[in-house]
């Protein structure tokens, strides 16, 4: 057997500490079962300047709906997330999910979340792209993941679940029957594993691929990798959304400051560096349109202008300092004037809406695998996520996972020997990320996909006792496989645009990818 530091016995490991995997944890160890959260991430504080999950700069807020307002309903909600969705969402899970939402957020109230209320006491709601009505509650103006984050955090103190922080997982560990029976991890004292007979994967996103993001720098596509290790297949891989408005500021990398979509909720207006609208005639909803409509109409007044980014006009918001108090702290900080009404934005990748495939309770193709949140493709997304549907899966589909962990705690587990690899292929991270920036971003086609494919392809192997070198292998691999989904996917659709071709086909199917033998392979071919 490998030799180890720590061996910890638990009923369930969670990977990842943001809404999915914490919701989770808590709802285990409520119905009694011992839990174990590996956090990547250092010990969470709330005032550090940079927090490890992507939950924590959620801004916008939770859509779900309020079984009491007469204007909105379970089956308008879903209605506007197949539109979202570009004809890949998956009508059955969505409307599931949906439907446990409130439920999903009177559990969090419970825990001590605070929501903005209004004078009558009932939570107050703002409208995004994509919604047909008002249904986003928020907190703290734009400060709702910062208030998930806090709530879910508090909780963690008082229950039952071992936190380990600053612990990367490197393996999941399977039998031979191909069952996942633990995580192999390693923290600041070396290696350590956690037995159990369910795993879950809620380790966040995939930002990282490229050079500027709204994620924090954790999101390098752990939970990809892992689960692809494990035999998990994976889909929807070619749909990353990019937020149209991130904060622009000249030759930044990494983490950029997100401009929630709820100042155009809220009045603003994206305009060209002329004044012009960047959305007039491109869509009905205007710069409320879904995401993918709204960057590609703000690239297109860049290239029209010539300029490096468009403005959000936010004069028309009267009370802008105490509606939006995050949004302008990260302005500020990065020291962009915020006292001219109009800020500067550019796409910038977001969210992914595609990921390890999973049913509606979070359960892969591997037997006590399970994926939640934004690493898990449950078919809600399709080929655009809706804004703040993700905090709304994360609540949703934690619960959902604890159920499934609660069936299993039973199972027989049984420590064996195992190998976490050595090394692993890990490209160099800034040319990986210019190379999916310029090629396998807004706009794609053949020529600059095989152009990232073959500088993959060629990654040297670097050792993975090094935490960067693991990112980047992490990234190496997740970069293979968008690379591989985005080449099969010869249409246009959604967040994932071909130049080369540039129309949407007559029907909607879903590819899946796993690994066999170090190699991504095509799996099943599936409609929505």
């Amino acid at each position: 057997m490998k030799t180890v530091g720590e061996e910890l016995r638990a009923d369930a490991v969670v990977v990842g500490a943001g809404v999915a995997g914490l919701t989770a944890a808590l709802t285990a160890a409520q119905r009694g079962l011992k839990v174990v959260v590996l956090n990547k991430g250092p010990a969470w504080l709330p005032e550090q300047a940079e927090q490890s999950t992507s939950t924590f700069y959620a801004q916008g807020g939770i859509a779900v709906v309020d079984p009491d307002n007469p204007e909105d309903s379970v089956a308008l909600h879903v209605s506007d997330t197949l539109a979202a969705g570009a004809g890949l969402t998956a009508e059955q899970p969505t409307a599931e999910i949906v439907a446990d939402g409130w439920r999903a957020v009177r559990r969090l109230v419970d825990w001590g979340a605070r929501f903005d209320t209004g004078p009558d006491g009932r939570f107050l709601r703002t409208r995004e792209g994509g919604h047909s009505v008002r249904r986003i509650i928020h907190a703290g103006g734009d400060a709702t993941g910062a208030q998930v984050q806090a709530t879910l955090g508090a909780a963690l103190t008082r229950a039952p679940v071992r936190l380990l922080d600053d612990s990367r997982a490197t393996a999941v560990i399977t039998d031979t029957g191909g069952e996942a029976i633990g995580v192999a991890y390693r923290d600041l004292a070396g290696d350590g594993v956690v037995w159990a007979p369910t795993v879950l994967l809620a380790a966040g996103g995939v930002g990282h691929l490229y050079a500027a993001t709204t994620n924090p720098a954790g999101a390098t596509g752990d939970g990809i990798a892992l689960a692809l290790r494990a035999g998990a297949a994976v889909a929807d891989l070619e749909f990353i959304q990019f937020h149209p408005t991130m904060l622009y500021v000249p030759g930044a990398r990494g983490r950029r400051t997100l401009v929630s979509e709820a100042l155009r909720g809220e009045g603003a207006r994206l305009v060209d560096v002329q004044g012009r609208s960047v959305t007039e005639g491109v869509h009905p909803l205007g710069d409320l349109a879904p995401r993918d409509v709204v960057a590609r109409a703000v690239t297109a007044a860049m290239e029209r202008t010539g300029a490096a980014h468009v403005y959000l006009d936010v004069t028309a918001i009267a009370d802008l300092e105490r509606r939006f108090p995050t949004v302008l702290a990260g302005v500020r900080a990065a020291g962009v004037p915020d006292d001219t009404g109009r800020l500067p934005v550019v796409p910038g990748a977001h969210y992914l809406c595609g990921g390890v495939a999973t049913d509606a309770a979070g359960r892969t193709g591997v037997p006590g695998l399970l994926a939640a949140g934004e690493v898990a493709r449950t078919g809600l997304h399709g080929a655009n996520r809706l804004a703040s549907n993700s905090l709304l899966e994360g609540l949703v589909m934690g619960r959902r996972a604890a159920g499934v962990a609660v069936d299993r705690r039973s199972a027989p587990v049984r420590p064996i020997a195992f190998q976490v690899p050595a090394e692993l292929p890990a490209a160099p991270r800034s040319t990986l990320q210019d190379l999916m920036s310029g090629e396998v971003a807004l706009r794609r086609d053949a020529e600059g996909l095989e152009r990232v494919d073959a500088f993959l392809a060629a990654a040297p192997r670097r050792d993975q006792s090094d935490g960067q070198a693991a990112e980047d292998a992490a990234l190496t691999l997740t970069a293979h496989a968008v690379v591989a989904a985005a080449k099969a996917r010869t249409e246009s659709r959604g967040c994932h645009y071909r130049v080369d071709h540039p129309d949407t086909a007559g029907s909607a199917a879903s590819r899946w990818f796993v690994l066999r033998d170090g190699v991504l392979r095509p799996g099943s071919v599936r409609s929505s």
